[in-house]
C-alpha cells in the first residue's frame, strides 16, 4: 500500500506573495506599484547572565575588542543595506536611512536593540529592519562570548510598518 500524500491546501499558495498560482517561487513584480515612503521598526534583545551584564554595563560596553555597542551598530547598518544579498527574494533597495538604538534593560539584564529603516520605493523595508536587528544582536553575542556562552538572543520581531498596501502595529 502506498502512503497518501499529505493534504496541502492550495489556497495557501494564493496568499503568499513569493509563490505564483502554479506553486513556483518568484520575486514579486513591483513594476506597477507606485513609489511611496515606507518605514519599518524591528526589535530584538540579547540577554546576559547577570554578572556578565553588570560587567558590560559597568564598562559602558567597552571590551578588549572595542565598543560592543558601536561595533553592533555598524554591523546592523551594514546588514540592513545588504539584506537582498542574504534573503533570496528581497529586492535591492536604495535605503533612505537606518537608525539603530541600544538600551540597557536592568530588570532582564539585557540589551534591547531597535532598528528603524526608511525608504521611498515600491516595496517595504520590514526585512531590512529585521535583518539589521538580527545582525546587531549576533554582533553583541560575538563581542561578548568570551565572557560567557550563556547568552540568549530573543524576541526578534517586527514592531511596526507604514506605507504600501497596509500599515502594521504590534
Amino acid at each position: 500500500m502506498s502512503t497518501p500524500e499529505p493534504n496541502v491546501p492550495h489556497v495557501l499558495h494564493q496568499t503568499l506573495s513569493h509563490i505564483d498560482d502554479k506553486g513556483d517561487v518568484h520575486m514579486v513584480d513591483v513594476s506597477q506599484k507606485t513609489a511611496s515612503q515606507r518605514q519599518a521598526t524591528a526589535q530584538g534583545r540579547v540577554i546576559f547572565p547577570q554578572a556578565v551584564y553588570q560587567q558590560i554595563k559597568d564598562n559602558d560596553g567597552m571590551s578588549k575588542k572595542g565598543s560592543i555597542i558601536q561595533t553592533a551598530h555598524i554591523a546592523g547598518i551594514m546588514a540592513g543595506k545588504r539584506t537582498h544579498e542574504l534573503i533570496p527574494l528581497c529586492h535591492p533597495l536604495p535605503l533612505d536611512g537606518i537608525n539603530l538604538t541600544f538600551a540597557y534593560q536592568d530588570d532582564s539584564h539585557s540589551i534591547q536593540v531597535t532598528a528603524t529603516v526608511k525608504v521611498t520605493h515600491k516595496t517595504g523595508v520590514e526585512m531590512e529592519a529585521l535583518t539589521a536587528v538580527s545582525v546587531a544582536c549576533l554582533t553583541l553575542y560575538d563581542m561578548t562570548k568570551a565572557l560567557s556562552h550563556d547568552i540568549i538572543i530573543s524576541d526578534i520581531q517586527l514592531l511596526q510598518k507604514t506605507g504600501g498596501k497596509s500599515d502594521y502595529q504590534l
